[in-house]
């Protein structure tokens, strides 16, 4: 088992990637940090808790973050993931209530308690961990691992010609905790899955149809470019239905961006990182963070080569098999949901 501590601005992919944590025998979530980011802090709480309630999970703590990134103002994203961060999704409000405790707080709780078995997995702004920082310095030896979705090195950014979107939201963030986890040995470096990686990883139509299969759940669930705009799933299985709903939101955007009729899983891809490390190829680097550039603030700056005389702080991952990453995504997610909500005439 996988202890991980989640840090998620909940976001379309962001929502996949917890429903396949939830879904994982592998993998213990101690505790979800919600992040300002895709959405406003509240609003990624409040999807968190009803996700859960989705997935009928046991109480697992859901701490409230900073609003607003360490410098400048916050700027979200409802044109990418809808105006509750979770495209044409409706869930449920849950009645489930957020913790006491900061998502710093809560960070630098469950690392100190737990001291190096814990995961840290991060799919949004890095706000929260840049913040826990503050309260325990010694958080990067107290990691087992950390994986951080976000950057983008030899490949263009995809909010600015430079940036990623996580990093761009809050750069100050992302570069103390760079810098911060220069002090580790190797084998603790942070894994990041940048853009040059996450954007192989393409949900198409029929990876949702096989997903319903597997859960048993009907009709065939598929999602077409040339549905109507009101169309929405009509999948028996809950599980299914509010993923296929916010997954189809994300398709036509990503359509609307001319990338096809498509959905980059950035964010489930890192959580299956953080679960099995060896799905990715992984290169050392030392990654800087560019606060200052007119044109390429936010940009995340990798020296490949050791030309700063600084020693590599992050495993940048540089190769993965989508096909298995998604074989393992509709597998486990596909099981839990005919598990959670099972097929009429099944056994019970």
């Amino acid at each position: 088992m996988t202890k991980l501590v989640v840090d998620v601005d909940t976001g379309i992919d962001d929502s996949l990637a917890l429903v396949f944590l939830l879904a994982s025998p592998d993998a213990d979530i101690v505790g979800i940090a919600s992040t300002a980011g895709n959405v406003g802090v509240a609003q990624v709480a409040a999807n968190n808790l009803a996700w859960l309630d989705v997935c009928q999970a046991p109480p697992i703590e859901v701490a409230v973050g900073s609003p607003v990134p360490l410098v400048i103002p916050l700027r979200t994203t409802e044109d990418t993931h809808g105006p509750q961060g979770i495209g044409f999704a409706e869930l449920p409000p849950s009645g489930r209530a957020v913790s006491d405790r900061s998502a710093a707080d809560m960070w630098a709780d469950l690392v100190r308690s737990n001291p190096g078995e814990v995961t840290g997995l991060v799919t949004g702004p890095l706000t929260n961990l840049a913040l826990a920082l503050r309260i325990e310095p010694d958080l990067p030896h107290l990691l087992q691992r950390l994986v951080v979705m976000g950057g983008a090195f030899n490949y263009a950014g995809n909010t600015t010609p430079t940036t990623e979107w996580n990093i761009s939201v809050d750069p100050e963030a992302a570069k103390v905790v760079f810098d911060a986890f220069s002090v580790v040995p190797p084998e603790r470096r942070p894994i990041v899955c940048a853009l040059d990686i996450t954007e192989r990883i393409e949900m198409r139509s029929e990876h949702l149809e096989r997903l319903g299969a597997r859960a048993g759940s009907s009709p065939a669930e598929r999602v077409d470019a040339t549905d109507p705009q009101h169309a929405r799933s009509a999948a028996s299985n809950p599980v299914v239905r509010h993923l296929s709903d916010a997954v189809r939101f994300y398709m036509t955007f990503h359509r609307q961006q001319g990338l096809g009729h498509i959905s980059h899983m950035h964010d489930p891809f890192a959580a299956a990182v953080a679960l099995d490390p060896s799905l990715v190829a992984t290169r050392p680097a030392t990654v800087d963070v560019e606060l200052a550039g007119t044109l390429t603030r936010g940009m995340t700056v990798a020296d490949w080569a050791g030309m700063w005389g600084r020693p590599p702080n992050v495993d940048i991952a540089c190769d993965t098999n989508p096909d298995a990453f998604f074989d393992l995504l509709i597998e486990r997610v596909g099981d839990f949901a005919a598990r959670l909500y099972p097929p009429e005439g099944a056994r019970p």
